[in-house]
Order: C-alpha cells, then structure tokens, then sequence
C-alpha cells in the first residue's frame, strides 16, 4: 500500500466524517490546530503541520502553514525527475490531496479575516492539478472519497473540475478583499 498524504485545513469543518474511509486505504492526514482537533474528535488520526514541518507557528498563527516542506510537497510534478530528487533529499512527502476552506471575510471584513495560507494551499495544488488535488467545497468531499475507493486515485478531468472551482474561490475571495480595500481607500480621500 503505498501512503499517500492529505493536508487538512478548514475553517468550515462540516463533512470532515467523509475522510474516515481514506484511513483503512493507508492515507495519511496532516492537518492545522483546530482542523487537527477536528479531525481527532471524529476518529481520524492526524500529523500536526508543526510536526511535519518542524516549524511552530509564528506570528499569531499568520504563518503556519506557508513552508517549503509543506508547499515543495504539493507543488511537486510527479513525473519530473529532478522534483522528485530534490524533495527525497530534503526528505519532503508528497501531498496528493488538500482540503482548505477559507475565512468568511465578507461576512467579516476584518484584515485578521484574510486568509493567506488557505489561499496559497488552494493555489499551490490548483497550479499543480496534474498531480495534486485542490479540494475547497465540503459538497464535494464524498464524490472525491468515492472515486479514491473505487479507483485508487483522484482522476484527471476531476482534478481539472476541482482546480477550475479553487481558482473561482480565490478569484472571488480577493475580489471581496479588493472591494473592502477600495471603499476604504475612497473613505481616506486623498488626505
């Protein structure tokens, strides 16, 4: 059985039970603090981020998942050679499949509500969705679960699906970043 590595991190905890059945076909979970603690409530044992990372946390947890242990595992290409040798020598695991969800900033526009390392996670396995699979919407979790179960492997046009839906996420979410930025900018004037 090879180990294949899923990086959990979401905001939105709902549906997190459909990931139960990815244990008994020897995935490996590597998850965030309170997704980490998620996770264990319902059964699914996980790696910290800080564990696999050897990183702790820094900056009020603004940077805890944006690392190259963490990012060189999702970004890698599967079939570049020299990917794959510069990951075994820094001793880097694959990361076949990233659930990330985002913090709801319209509903709260505050600047500690911009989410930048679910962003990156979605980005990084959206770039790279020959290989990785970008998983942002819980409707979609079972689907994805299934075709692991049925056919060993996350496919090649759902990959593709579910990178076009990530980009639309964080298009969206910059855009109402963007918004709030520019109705601020108006409200400061030109003083």
């Amino acid at each position: 059985m090879t180990k294949r590595n899923v990086l959990v991190s979401v905001t939105d905890k709902s549906g997190l039970k459909d990931f139960v059945p990815l244990i008994g076909l020897g995935w490996n979970f590597i998850s965030t603090g309170g997704t980490w603690t998620a996770l264990k409530e319902i059964g699914i044992p996980a790696d910290t981020v800080e564990d696999v990372a050897d990183f702790v946390p820094i900056l009020d947890g603004r940077v805890k998942t944006l690392h190259p242990v963490i990012h060189g595992g999702i970004l890698a290409e599967r079939d570049n050679t020299t990917h794959m040798a510069q990951l075994k020598k820094a001793g880097i695991e694959l990361i076949d499949l990233v659930v990330a969800n985002l913090y709801d900033f319209k509903s709260n526009p505050d600047i500690e509500h911009i989410d930048i390392g679910g962003v990156a996670l979605l980005r990084g396995a959206a770039k790279n969705w020959k290989h990785t699979t970008a998983l942002c919407d819980p409707s979609d979790y079972k689907g994805v679960v299934g075709e692991i179960q049925s056919q060993g492997l996350v496919s090649s046009r759902t990959r593709h699906r579910l990178a076009t839906k990530a980009w639309k996420l964080t298009s969206t979410y910059d855009s109402a970043i963007h918004a709030v930025f520019e109705q601020v900018e108006k409200n400061l004037g030109t003083g």
